[in-house]
């Protein structure tokens, strides 16, 4: 299964018909840039490309009224001077003889998007769709949107589909208040939304954007929003430039958590694009690549079947990369009697082919078995032969009776992770050992609070997960471990295992760097007070250094 990519060339047939700077951002140009950009990359040619169609009416009446309908249907016979006091009545809005066919399509594309993924068709993709859908209510256009295509999109997919659980996930600015009048009293749809707010100076300027608007009735507390409010002593509520560390920041410690423990079969995310740099109304530093991890974090969840709806108006970002640390030393091989067993050196050599192959970008990923008695000293051998092989950062994350090799140097360019010891311990900022929780919620806590903070901190380039002996773990932990750890290092995981794993921990092991989506953990259950604990304790000791981990504003 591949990604789908839903566009209509029709959507680029409406355009501002009168002089006005509020609205003239929200232009064709928005879905012919983003499609030549796609077409550069070689992007567009790798995804199965759908046509949208176009909504029926009784599409439109899953979340719209009929009489909101018929109107918008109405405006196709109208003049410019009639569409333009039409217009005036809402909120940032202007119309377009085209509009009612143009934001029907528009709908068409993220539901078709929705069935390609629940059929099994694809396993993710992008609907480039304009008008955008998620500022529009029940019978009310507002903020360029028309229709609300995600919302339309999340009722079909409960009642064509009969999903029970949907995850929204709104990166957008502007807070997408349609979506969540929509869906404020139904526990069946997490919403989430961050969004500049300054303490409601910035447009919606609504008082329920802030934090403590949660839902109402049976859906109270299946809102989550996370409005950025503080800022500098000269203008007190104004919140600019949000970057990659305080995208992922919330992700890690406010989205990920709760979507966990919702387990959603569906993740439809509203797109907007003017939280990105570049943008001069969001005025917002995350850059592009911020943007592949967050969507990398959500194919976690839903067993993959992620659908990404544009929304509102955004400058198409540009960055620069950054240059990496130089390489230094090496760090010394040193003999090993393990590796003198039978077998061990084959697959030794086994290891250090694959390491080869990553390192000089032939393939992504890579997994290979040892046995039991040279797990370690294998491991060793492969940390120092990925640092002195071109890795400039290499995160080693082991599992179980796995000890940090004497002779590694705190020299910045070797994190070292250790789960599954007695004892929390942090011997030095770049050697770190906790226990392995006893719960899904535990494992959860240590892998979103501790493990993916230190990742992102360190931006390693090649990451190995090293599961010893008795390591613990269940499958579906070790799939979503490995799989989370895909993001920090672009994809360059390597994965340890010893020749006693079962080909079940292998199989799934092997579709997670493959790109699939881990299995499901199975039913939440709260992390074990001493677990809690444990993270509380890791996380005050390692905060001075690793920024990620600094989640909490400074007194």
């Amino acid at each position: 299964m591949g990604t789908a990519l839903v566009y209509h060339e029709d959507m680029t047939a409406t355009r501002l018909l009168w002089d006005d700077p509020e609205c003239e951002i929200e232009c064709p140009e928005r879905l012919t840039t983003a499609l030549e950009r796609l077409q550069q990359h070689g992007l567009k040619q790798r995804c199965l490309q759908l046509i949208a169609r176009e909504a029926s009416e009784a599409e439109l009446g899953l979340v719209h009224s009929p009489e909101y309908v018929a109107l918008l249907q109405g405006t196709q016979a109208l003049g410019t001077r009639e569409l333009q006091a039409l217009s005036k009545e809402y909120d940032a809005v202007y119309l377009h003889p085209s509009t009612f066919h143009c934001a029907r399509l528009a709908v068409g594309a993220a539901l078709q998007l929705v069935d390609a993924v629940l059929t099994g068709a694809v396993r993710n993709g992008l609907a480039l769709v304009r008008p955008p859908g998620h500022h529009s209510q029940r019978a009310t256009a507002n903020g360029f949107c028309v229709f609300n295509n995600v919302a339309i999109a999340a009722k079909h997919a409960q009642q064509k589909h009969g999903l029970r659980r949907i995850l929204i996930v709104d990166w957008d600015v502007h807070h997408g208040q349609g979506i969540q009048y929509i869906f404020e009293d139904d526990p069946s749809v997490l919403y989430f939304s961050w969004h500049r707010y300054e303490h409601g100076h910035f447009w919606p300027c609504l008082r329920e954007s802030d934090a403590d608007a949660v839902g109402r009735g049976r859906g109270l507390g299946f809102t989550v929003n996370l409005p950025w409010n503080q800022g500098c002593s000269d203008v007190p509520w104004l919140q600019v430039g949000m970057g990659n560390a305080d995208y992922v920041a919330a992700f890690l410690h406010v989205l990920l958590p709760l979507a966990f423990e919702f387990d959603p079969e569906l993740v439809l995310v509203s797109a907007g694009f003017d939280s990105a740099i570049g943008d001069p109304e969001g005025q917002m530093l995350a850059t592009p690549e911020c943007f592949a991890h967050l969507t990398h974090l959500l194919q976690v969840l839903a067993g993959g079947r992620v659908c990404a709806v544009l929304e509102c108006p955004g400058i198409p970002p540009v960055c620069a990369g950054s240059p990496g640390p130089s390489l230094g030393e090496p760090p010394a091989a040193r003999p090993h009697e393990a590796l003198a067993q039978d077998g061990a050196l084959t697959a030794l050599g086994k290891v250090l082919y694959l390491l080869d192959r990553i390192l000089d970008g032939q393939v992504s990923s890579g997994m290979a078995a040892t046995p039991v008695p040279a797990a370690a000293a294998t491991l060793d051998v492969a940390v120092r032969y990925g640092l002195s092989h071109g890795a400039q950062r290499l995160l080693c994350v082991a599992v179980g009776q796995l000890d940090r090799p004497p002779g590694l140097t705190d020299d910045g360019r070797n994190l070292w992770l250790n789960i599954g010891v007695e004892e929390a311990a942090a011997p030095s900022m770049f050697h770190v050992s906790v226990p392995l929780p006893v719960t899904t919620g535990g494992f959860l806590s240590c892998a979103l609070a501790l493990v993916l903070p230190l990742a992102y901190s360190f931006q390693p380039d090649l990451v190995l997960v090293a599961l010893g002996p008795a390591h613990g773990l269940r499958d579906p932990q070790a799939a979503l471990l490995a799989a989370l750890l895909r993001g920090p290092a672009g994809g360059r995981v390597f994965a340890l295992v010893d020749e006693e794993s079962t080909p079940q921990l292998a199989t799934v092991l092997a579709r997670v760097l493959n790109g699939e989506a881990p299995p499901s953990l199975g039913p939440f259950s709260m992390a074990a007070p001493e677990d809690t604990q444990a993270l509380m304790y890791l996380r005050g000791r390692l905060e001075p250094r690793w920024k990620m981990l600094q989640v909490a504003a400074p007194h």
